[in-house]
């Protein structure tokens, strides 16, 4: 799907770090970009995604690499000020590794070649770091490696036409000449415009 060379994960895990800093408790359940999430889930989520890429990547495979993203709404751990940003940096630290981009792994209960599992990875950073940001009022400029490799990954994945036109959902029809992270979020299924609807 991608011939994306290895790349470092860790510019785009300590942004989604930074932004979780950001978020105060007040702010657990508001929307998010993802219909499924408010924002403690999402971090939930990305608490769990980053343990189960982190263990792909050093191929322990097990309960971690083998539950569907869906199988359960995401619960957000006590500690998660604490465990969160300590999975981001083990996620990003576990695909320095080159071991970890060859062979195969498995992830989310799918197996699938180490190289693409890190795009996987990198492109859940930057999707949810976007879904974060934009649900919590903060600013985000993805780290460019990792956007472009994003984008590279959701644009095969929709113009194979086997996802309902995109990874998380229908693709949103983004001008071409629209930034990169506007095509990217675009072709997610989140539509670049979405703001926190207006409180009761």
């Amino acid at each position: 799907m991608t011939d994306t060379a290895t790349f470092d994960l860790g510019p785009q895990a300590r942004i989604v770090a930074r932004l979780a800093a950001g978020v105060t408790d007040a702010r657990l359940s508001d929307r998010t970009p993802c219909p499924d999430y408010e924002v403690g889930e999402l971090l939930g989520h990305l608490t769990g995604l980053a343990a189960a890429f982190r263990d792909a990547a050093r191929k322990e495979l097990g309960t971690t690499t083998n539950s569907a993203p869906g199988s359960a709404r995401p619960a957000l751990p006590a500690d998660w000020r604490v465990e969160l940003p300590r999975v981001l940096d083990e996620l990003a630290d576990a695909w320095r590794d080159p071991a970890a981009w060859t062979g195969m792994t498995r992830a989310g209960g799918v197996d699938l070649p180490g190289e693409i599992a890190g795009v996987v990875a990198v492109d859940e950073l930057v999707v949810h770091g976007w879904d974060l940001a934009r649900a919590t009022g903060q600013e985000y400029a993805p780290d460019l490696t990792a956007l472009r490799a994003s984008h590279a990954f959701l644009k095969a994945a929709a113009e194979e036409g086997d996802r309902g036109g995109g990874i998380f959902g229908p693709v949103v029809l983004v001008p071409a000449a629209a930034p990169l992270l506007d095509r990217t979020v675009g072709l997610s299924g989140r539509n670049p415009s979405w703001t926190p609807p207006s409180a009761p």
